[in-house]
Order: C-alpha cells, then structure tokens, then sequence
C-alpha cells in the first residue's frame, strides 16, 4: 500500500538528475542540475542514511528484526550506484557539448605554458596561503577533518634523494577560493580548470622543499551523520545547548567515504585504518572529482543562451511604489507568488512598519534567514525605532543552526525579544504580525507564507504568500504569538488550523465531506499541492476517498508514499511531479465542498513530523480574486505536459502526457500568465 519513504526520496533526486540528462535544458542549467543532484544526495547520506545506521546498529546491539533496516540500506546502495551511473555518463556528455560551444574543461596535465604560468600565479597570490597540509604518519583524529569537505590524499616520493615515501591531507579552500578558475580566453576559446587541478599543478610549490619530486593526488570526502544529539542539562539555555550540539555535529561518525579510483591500494588501506573505516562501511570508489554540489555555482562564461531566458520578478498590480502596503491590504488581501513576483514587497512593508508612528509593535517566525538579510535589518531598525519587535527565532533549523543562533544573539543585542525555542517541537510556520494603534484600538495586519523569509531563496522556490488585514485572520496570527509566548497553551482558533493539535483531523474531516458527497452521487473533488507525503493515515484516507468516487489531483515535487496505479482500488488519484527551473514548494489545497469550494495554504506537508511535532499553519484563502487566482496557477500545473512526471510504481518518473498536442511548461506560462496582468 505504500511506497518506501527512502526510496521515494531517491526517486526524487531521480528527477532532478532527469532535468541534467534532458537535452533540451540549457546546457549550463544542465551542469547547475548535477550540482543540485549532489548536494541534495550528500543530504540524504548526512541525514537519512545516518538515521537508518543508527536505528540498524540499535536493532543489532539488541536483536531485534522486523524493520527491515538493513534491507532497506542495502537497496539505496544499490539505486545510488545506479543513478552515479547516469551522472557520470551525463557528465560526460555535457563536457563534450561544452567543447562544441567553445568551452573546455583543462587539467593540470593539458595546460599550454602561458595557462601554466597563470595558473601558478594565481596558486602563489590565493591559493597558497590558503593550504596547511597534514602529514598522515602524525595524523590520528579523523574528527579534524570537515564534512562534506574535499580533500586531497598526496602520495609523495623522491627518485633522487633517499627519503622515506610519505602520504599528506590536503583540504581544497572552496570556501576561500572559487572552486572554478577561469583562463585567458584564447582564439576565442574559454578554459576553466578546476581548483583541486590547479594544486595538483602546484604541489611542488609545498612539497619540494622537503626533497620530494613526485607528487600524485587524488581527492577523498566525508559525509558525517548530521543528526543533532542536544544534552539535557536544565543549567544550560537551549542556546548554549544548541551551539553546542553544532560543535559536535562537526565530529560525528562518517557515514560515506568516497575516494578517487585510482588510488593507490597502499595509500587507501593507509587512510582506511587512520580513519577507522572497513569494507563493512559505505565506502565507494569514484572519479576524479567530487563534490558536485559546487557546480550549483558553475560560471555562466558569458554565455545568455547557455542559461535559462531571464525573468526578473514581476511587480504587483495592486502595489504601486510609494503607496503604503498597510493601505492597500486594509481593503483588500493580497498574495504574492514568488519568484514570480518579487519579494521585496516583505522588506517594504517591514520598512514602512518600523518608521509608521501608529505602529506598536511586529512579531515573525524565523526558519531560514538569507545570509546579510534584508528582513533582519528591517527588524533592527524598527527595533531602534521604538518599536516592539519578537521574534521566533526556529534554533532547530536543519543546517542552519549556526546561522539562527548569530541572528538570535545579533537581534538580542538590538533590543529584539527572542521567543525560546520549544524542545521538541519545531516552529516551521511563516508568520509575520504587525499591530497597529488606529482610533485608539489595537488592529492587526499580518503575512502567512508557505516559505521562508529569506530573500536568496525567494529567487528560486516557488511560494504563495498572503498579506491581509483581515481582522478574523490576524486576532488568530496574535493567538499563535501568544501560543509561543504561554508556553504552549492550546488557544481555541476558527480561521486557522494549527499543528501540532489538529491539522491532521481537519484534512481527514475535509476528505470525508468529499466522500460523503461521492457516494450522494454528488460531484466531489479535491486538488491537492505539496512538498510531501508520508503520513499513513492520510495516505489511507486518499484511498477511501479514490475508492468512494472522489477524484483526486495531486501535485508532490518530494517524498510520496502513496502509490496510485493500483488498478480498482486508485482509479481516481492521479499524482505527479513538476521539477524545472524553480523548486515547487508552496502547499496549495483546494476541496470540492459540496461546490461551495474551499482554499487553503500552508506551510506544511502531509508528514507525521509536520501533523505531530511541528507549529504549522494552515490558512484558508477568503478573497475571491485570490481563490481565482490560485485556481488558474493549478490549472495551469494540470495542463503540463513538459515537466511534469508520474509518481506511481508503475510509472515511476515517466513523463506525463496529458493528450494536449501542444506543448505546456507549467512555470514558464505561470511567469507569462503575470506578466499579462501589469
């Protein structure tokens, strides 16, 4: 009945590798996709594989059986090589296609005299400095070493004195220096060369000094268990404990070990013992090069038409400039649509908050912050203005820890109030609250987004956010405040419905009134987008609603447990993936209602951790305009025939075809359908 959660994230990543194999992707597009394939990977290994090792080494220290754990591990093991099959085949490819635009990829073994030099140059002035290599017979503490981090093993030698043969670590200073060197252009031809290359080009620069005079590298990587262990001491704040907690991740165990195949054996037994590591451990030969996630960050050399066409984000009809935001949602709701639209909007408003003499006071949620925010230093200067400014700020924010926890001191430093984090539970909704003294009442104007207030991620998630001065909404965004700030006590909401107390119930109650309309013989119906499926209870819910004659639509980038062509019992679900330019990741559901049809957003997926241990937020859409609005963005969705693929055992991947001869890319007649209301 269900779909393995592990593997359905893996056939995910799938199409993410698709959009790099797809020929008809800009080919620097192509070369950002395997960048976001290998990052996305890496991710997995530090978080689920971690996770499944853990609860593996657990059921064999106590002999249990039954999860099946192992089976599980041994499986994604498999699908990973696989797919590391078609990358590297795809890899390939897309150098052959660069050298056909002019574009070659160099080594340290290719380079004319003249790119030798630069190359040299550019080692001495920025690349040296930057180098401290350790001598592996010295070298005992693997927890030195940096996660996903690229290291070079060196084999070092001398064919001339009698020195004894020595190996080195070497870490590649991506963070320092850009992992892609560009090269004089020359008859028109442009070069790059990597930046592991150009110290392999260099070692004797750092090695010969000891009389060394051959030198052969080849890169190796660790990926650590990135789950959070937080202690239990009461003396402590959750800060101290938070930071902490990040300190230690920096340490934990290894949970892949890739290397360059062509090591030597000698070298690689060498590593494997200082490090700890057995056959038994998920080691994997490779290429050459590793971490790809680097190439997210690929030069575009110039070349328009190696990218996607620009589409800068569009303004909002009912936003003129130098109108007050406050004003206009005063009369009506307004919802932005990123990154169709810009996100600027959220900085203007804040803006207008903090110098605006009537308002008292802004409260927001904080998950992911973008790096030098805009919205934080908006929140500072309405903070120096006068104004009450809170701020939860979400310490539990996977791999953004560090970053929360120098927001959190930064903003306490300017007189901002930090709301505790809730052990336990994650504030994942996306809240931001403004009262406002007018005719001596307190009135609330606020924004409820699907994604996070991060300005570098509003470029490329696409998300629904909804500004409204709607008293019966706002009170309830003040209830949610007033939850965080009472130590969780549940308040009664009407509008809202907030997790972690009935999010579940309130879909489950929404597709029985669809079933209960179904077998009236009444038309029944829901269109259902989000990141994410795997709560069982739900998903079973889907299944009673298909088999009562509800149709059922439903759009997931991510994770699906549900399986849909299961012939007689899921008739009448379809599901499918759209993955393109943008990341789908708003949550978007629309149900029949007996055609008095409801709207809802939110900021969470029909997960058990969403529906169970997380403050989320679910809103209903209440203006018309807005209703028709997203209606036409799903439609739209529907009708894609380019991007969109299955989710089903059957049909795994395959893309959808939707018997429309001509041709529809969802995002791309999105971006057209906007433009056309300026």
């Amino acid at each position: 009945m269900f779909i393995n959660r592990e593997i359905s994230w893996l056939d995910f990543n799938e199409r993410v590798l698709q959009e790099a194999m797809d020929e008809t992707t800009p080919l620097i597009e192509r070369v950002k996709f395997l960048g976001i394939y290998s990052n996305n990977r890496d991710e997995f290994f530090r978080v689920r594989v971690a996770t499944l090792r853990r609860v593996l080494n657990y059921e064999t220290k106590n002999e249990i059986r039954g999860r099946n754990t192992g089976e599980v591990l041994d499986q994604i093991s498999e699908i990973v090589e696989k797919q590391e099959l078609r990358f590297n085949e795809t890899w390939d490819k897309i150098k052959i296609k660069l050298e056909e635009e002019n574009i070659f990829l160099l080594d340290e073994n290719s380079l004319s005299k003249s790119q030798g030099d630069f190359a040299h140059r550019l080692f001495l002035e920025k690349v040296r400095p930057m180098l401290f290599p350790l001598m592996l017979d010295n070298f005992s503490n693997l927890s030195n070493l940096k996660d996903a981090t690229i290291y070079l093993a060196v084999d070092l030698k001398s064919q001339k004195e009698k020195i004894r043969r020595q190996f080195a670590l070497v870490e590649v200073p991506t963070e320092a220096v850009s992992r892609f060197i560009i090269l004089p252009e020359e008859d028109g031809k442009k070069f790059i060369i990597m930046l592991d290359d150009v110290i392999r080009h260099c070692l004797s620069d750092v090695f010969s000094p000891f009389g060394y005079d051959y030198f052969k590298a080849y890169t190796i990587k660790f990926t650590r268990d990135a789950e959070m262990d937080i202690d239990n001491d009461v003396s402590k704040s959750f800060l101290e404990l938070m930071s902490e907690s990040v300190k230690r991740r920096k340490k934990g165990e290894p949970v892949r070990f890739v290397y360059d195949e062509k090591i030597p054996q000698a070298l690689l037994k060498i590593l494997m013992k200082k490090f700890n590591i057995s056959r038994r451990d998920n080691i994997r030969a490779g290429g050459r090069y590793h971490n790809f996630k680097d190439f997210m960050s690929f030069p575009d050399m110039s070349r328009a038409n190696l990218r996607y066409p620009p589409s800068p984000p569009l303004s909002h009809p009912d936003l003129p400039p130098n109108k007050s935001i406050i004003d206009v949602i005063r009369e009506k709701d307004i919802m932005l649509h990123y990154p169709y639209q810009s996100f600027h909007y959220i900085i203007d408003l804040l803006r207008e908050a903090s110098i605006d003499p009537l308002v008292r006071a802004i409260k927001m949620t904080f998950y992911r912050a973008a790096k030098g925010s805009g919205v934080m230093n908006a929140l500072i200067n309405a903070a120096r203005n006068g104004k009450q400014v809170t701020v939860f700020m979400e310490l539990q924010a996977r791999f953004d820890e560090e970053a929360n926890i120098y927001w959190t001191n930064r903003l306490q430093e300017e007189g901002v109030k930090i709301i505790q984090t809730i052990p336990g539970f994650k504030v994942h909704s996306k809240l931001i609250q403004i009262r406002r003294k007018e005719n001596g009442e307190n009135v609330y104007y606020a924004n409820i987004s699907t994604g996070n207030f991060n300005e570098s991620t509003a470029k490329v998630y696409a998300d629904d956010s909804l500004l409204t001065g709607k008293q019966a909404i706002t009170t309830e965004v003040n209830k949610v405040f007033h939850l965080f700030e009472s130590k969780f006590i549940m308040p009664t909401f009407e509008n809202l419905i907030v997790a972690p107390f009935n999010i579940r119930d309130f879909f489950m109650e929404m597709l029985d009134k669809e079933i209960t309309n179904a077998k009236a013989g009444k038309e029944a119906w829901a269109t259902l987008k989000m990141n994410s499926i795997s709560d069982k209870k739900i998903t079973k819910k889907l299944y009673d609603a298909s088999q009562a004659g509800v149709k059922l639509q439903m759009i997931i980038r991510g994770i699906s447990i549900l399986v849909p062509d299961m012939p007689g019992a899921n008739d009448n679900i379809e599901a499918f993936s759209i993955v393109d330019k943008y990341l789908e990741h708003s949550r978007v559901f629309v149900f029949c209602n007996g055609g008095d049809h409801k709207f809802y957003i939110a900021s969470a997926d029909w997960m058990p951790r969403n529906f169970d241990h997380r403050v989320e937020v679910v809103c209903p859409i209440l203006d018309e305009d807005i209703k028709k609005e997203l209606m036409d963005m799903l439609q739209i969705q529907l009708r894609d025939n380019t991007q969109a693929r299955y989710l089903g055992k059957d049909n795994m991947n395959q893309y959808r075809k939707t018997g429309d001869p001509d041709s529809h890319r969802a995002q791309f007649e999105i971006y057209d359908y906007f433009k056309a209301k300026l």
